[in-house]
């Protein structure tokens, strides 16, 4: 719905093979392991991340709204998504809101080849006084599976500088890419690339802080012990009305944004947008004309629907 093509129906396929398998519990309940005034640790029952996530982000309100700030770690559970909808239920609240995940290996650190780290995504959000809120959602890789996913869907290549082989190697091709990464054989980079000259250091540190608060804090699976399932995050929200009244915060956070989007701009560009701003657009034009799909992905779809008995998608 905003663009984010590599989420949404594209990882379906995937949750329903685990539902299938037994892998995730559609009704496994959210558990508190412990619990105090501004934190809480719970366990998620390995039931469906987007589900978990959003009743964690939730615990995490009720206690910013307590307390200031609300911090919930979260283990066994799943794929969550996109990983932005969560700290915008803390933005349409007027608080800060912000979500990290762990997730299967497949970032290899700055100076290796090996998958080590998930795509560990970092999300946070803000309310302004604009039509939007400030939104950064960010894998900490320059591209993700999903990413891999959709170039084989559309049938391109992956370019140069985003996935390394065993030797160090650039991989272009998308279908190789990901046989690869099943075997342990094809790594993503980093956000800033190979090497420190381009700051991948700076991208991998980012992968390394996402994957303490989603393990150290809930004493879960990490690194190479990370599989599809069993994964944990890290929600936090912070009540704005806590420091100075929300109106003000909003009325300063959107001229930080109006500054930027009316900075200088470069040659040929006549428009500056700001994190959460594209999102925004594409979601409302969606709203209204759909959601594009490949006909060949419909086809997916449709397959699917018949495996598990419902009905396939109207025409």
């Amino acid at each position: 719905l905003r663009g984010i093509d590599t989420h949404g129906v594209g990882r379906l396929s995937i949750y329903v093979d685990r539902l299938r398998s037994g892998q995730q519990n559609p009704e496994a309940p959210l558990t508190t392991v412990s619990d105090a005034p501004g934190t809480a640790l719970l366990d998620g029952g390995a039931g469906m991340g987007q589900v978990v996530a959003a009743q964690a982000m939730e615990i995490a309100m009720e206690k910013a709204a307590e307390t200031g700030i609300g911090g919930i770690a979260v283990r066994n559970s799943s794929h969550f998504g996109f990983a932005g909808y969560f700290p915008l239920m803390a933005a349409e609240k007027g608080m800060m809101g912000m979500a990290v995940t762990n997730a299967r290996p497949s970032i290899c650190p700055t100076f290796g080849t090996e998958p080590m780290l998930g795509t560990n995504p970092i999300a946070f959000a803000a309310p302004t006084d604009l039509e939007f809120p400030f939104l950064f959602d960010a894998a900490t890789s320059i591209i993700q599976r999903g990413t891999v996913e959709l170039y084989d869907r559309l049938h391109l290549s992956v370019p140069e500088g985003l996935v390394v082989g065993e030797s160090g190697e650039t991989l272009t091709s998308p279908a190789s890419i990901l046989e690869g990464m099943v075997r342990g054989e094809a790594s993503l980079l980093p956000l800033g690339g190979r090497g420190e000259e381009s700051g991948g250091h700076k991208g991998y540190g980012l992968a390394v802080m996402v994957e303490i608060l989603s393990a150290a804090l809930q004493n879960g699976p990490y690194l190479k012990h990370v599989t599809g399932v069993g994964l944990g995050h890290f929600f936090l929200a912070i009540d704005i009305s806590k420091f100075l009244p929300v109106e003000t915060f909003k009325s300063v956070a959107g001229a930080i944004l109006r500054d930027l989007q009316n900075s200088r701009k470069e040659c040929g560009r006549d428009r500056i947008f700001v994190p959460g701003e594209k999102e925004f657009l594409i979601r409302r034009e969606r709203m209204e004309s759909g959601i594009p799909l490949p006909p060949d992905f419909l086809l997916k779809l449709d397959e699917m629907a018949a495996e598990v008995g419902v009905k396939p998608l109207a025409r």
